[in-house]
This record gives structure tokens, sequence and C-alpha cells, in this order.
């Protein structure tokens, strides 16, 4: 009898761990399956600047490869305001079900050194998905409001002129803004600043000669440089940008330790499920080696990065950390 016992504890034993191993294997299926049928409808990437701007001149190019790839539409929705805190906002609090995305920036790690009262949290509230693009800033004037035919000379023009320039930006507490303030700090110069909700309408003031200059991100620059509807007088850059080999860095137009860049990225609001966040990052990776998409990036003075995942959210906590002290020492405020 004692035997027996023995035996059918062994046998329920093996039945359990096989029902175990079937229901992890069923559960590994399921995932799978997950993310094998998404995308099932629209994808939307929320974009917090107005259209026309420097996270469009990347976010459209990708949308539309992954279009492509996706077989399902990735549709752009700009939601402007604060700085982009307030797209930014809005993506953390999207439903977590692979259907949102957020088009982040640097903007979003300077914001938590500026806006106290943030409703989200750019490093918990968020899921890194890749780095899509990295391009340096750039100080461009309207042609018919400044004089300046180089940074020597606009230098020149504003430190005798104190406080008769006025400079336009994305927003507060974006790159823009931090930009010319450490511009103004190594220059000392005293210029005013006009905040705008995004780098689009604040590059068609620019071009109307409603502002003067601003320190912008060569992707929304670029055209219009090219158009000949504003003069580049320097790349924020350690060297020169291939898409414009006679644009001088600031150290060589005598300004030294004068580099800013942008970069932008993708992210997925916290507990999306992580096959699709893994299926989106292996989707960007093969999106970004498009000739399509590398021509755009070269046109807007990008490379074309390969940092996702946990190295893009260890990029983006150094970025925080790195703008905290600038903001510090240079004693940024909001306007």
């Amino acid at each position: 009898m004692t035997h027996d016992i023995g035996r059918i504890t062994v046998r329920i034993k093996a039945v359990h761990f096989a029902m175990l191993a079937a229901v992890a294997g069923l559960s590994a299926f399921a995932g799978n399956a997950h993310a094998q049928a998404w995308p099932q409808k629209p994808v939307t990437f929320i974009v917090p600047f107005a259209a026309g701007g420097g996270t469009d001149a990347f976010a459209r190019p990708l949308a539309a490869q992954l279009d492509q790839q996706l077989g399902k539409r990735v549709i752009i929705e700009n939601r402007a305001g604060a700085g982009g805190t307030v797209g930014a906002s809005a993506a953390a609090k999207a439903a977590p079900d692979g259907y949102t995305f957020f088009m982040g920036a640097a903007h979003h790690a300077i914001a938590p050194s500026l806006y106290p009262n943030l409703d989200y949290d750019i490093e918990k509230d968020f899921i890194p998905v890749a780095l899509v693009s990295r391009p340096p800033q750039v100080i461009v004037v309207n042609p018919e409001k400044v004089q300046a035919k180089t940074l020597g000379e606009f230098i020149a023009y504003a430190k005798a002129n104190p406080d008769k320039l006025t400079y336009g930006s994305a927003g507060a507490g974006t790159t823009h803004h931090l930009a010319a303030e450490l511009f103004k700090i190594l220059t000392q110069t005293k210029i005013q600043h006009v905040p705008y909700r995004g780098a689009g309408p604040a590059m068609q003031d620019l071009i109307a000669g409603h502002v003067p200059v601003v320190f912008d991100g060569l992707g929304s620059s670029a055209a219009p440089i090219k158009a000949g509807q504003l003069r580049a007088l320097a790349v924020a850059a350690p060297k020169r940008v291939t898409a414009f080999p006679d644009l001088p860095t600031a150290a060589e137009a005598g300004l030294q330790n004068y580099e800013v860049s942008t970069w932008y990225g993708l992210f997925a609001p916290k507990n999306t499920p992580p096959e699709i966040v893994q299926r989106m990052t292996k989707e960007v990776q093969t999106a970004l080696q498009a000739q399509a998409v590398k021509d755009a990036w070269e046109r807007n003075g990008s490379d074309v990065p390969d940092v996702k995942g946990a190295e893009f959210g260890k990029l983006v906590s150094s970025e925080v950390a790195r703008w905290r002290k600038v903001v510090t020492e240079a004693g940024v405020k909001l306007d």
C-alpha cells in the first residue's frame, strides 16, 4: 500500500509539472502571437510640438517608412504647448496597448529642471524604444533684419545693442531656449526671449522677420537655409555638418565651448506589452536603414543613430542630469 501511495504521489507531481510547462508554453505562445498580430489598427505618434518643427522633420519620414513596414497607418498627432510637456503628459496617460507612442526630444530632459509640477516623469512613465536622430543646434538669422554675415559680427552687434534683439524658441525650457541662454552667458550679451508653441511657428516668424534670430535645431532650419530664406552663422557642433560643409562650427567662428545638440527619440507609455515594444524597436531600427530615411536625415544634418532600449534610457537619464546642472549654473527661469 505504501508503495502504491508513493507511485500515485509521483504521478500527481509529474502531471502538475506537465501542466505548468504547458501553461508556460501557452503564455510564451500568446506573447509571441500578440506581437505577431500587432498592429490591427493605425498607430499614433504623439509629437509634442506644432507641425513644421524639428520633431516633425524626423517623425514624419519615420512614420511614412513604418507605414510600409507595418502595413498600417502611423498617424502623427501634434499636441503643442508648455515646451513640449503638454504632449508628453497626454502620451504618459495614453492606454498602454501599443497603439500610442511618444516622439520625445532633448527638451523633455530639460523640463524636469524647469517645471516643478510636471504630472509625468520622463524616466519612470515611459519605456525608451529607440533614439531616432540627433541633429546639432544652429544659429540662424533673418538676413533682412540682421546685417551680420558672421558669428563674430553678430556677437559684436548684440554687445553694442543690449536688449534690442529678440530670439524665438520652440518654447520655454526647450533646447532652443537653453542654447540661447548658454550663448548669452558665453558672449555676455543680452537678448530677449520670445517663446513659441514649437519650432515651426518660431521659424515662420523668423522667416517673416518678426524675430531676428533663432537658436534652432538643424532639423527644422535646414530647408529654409538652403532656400536662402535664412542665414546660418554657425553650427553648435564639434565638427562641420556634411549637408552644410561651408557652415563653420561655433569654435571655428570664434566662440569656444559652445556645443549644443538636440535629439529625438521614440517612447512607449509604461506597461505597454514588452513584446510590442520589442517589435517596434526592431521596426524602427529597420526603418532607420531605409535609404529614403537616411537621405532625409542627411538633409536635416543628423546621423543615423543605433541606440535603443536600455541604452537609450541611460542616455535620457544622463541628459536629465546634464541639463539640470546647466539650468542651475545659468540661473535659467521660465518667462
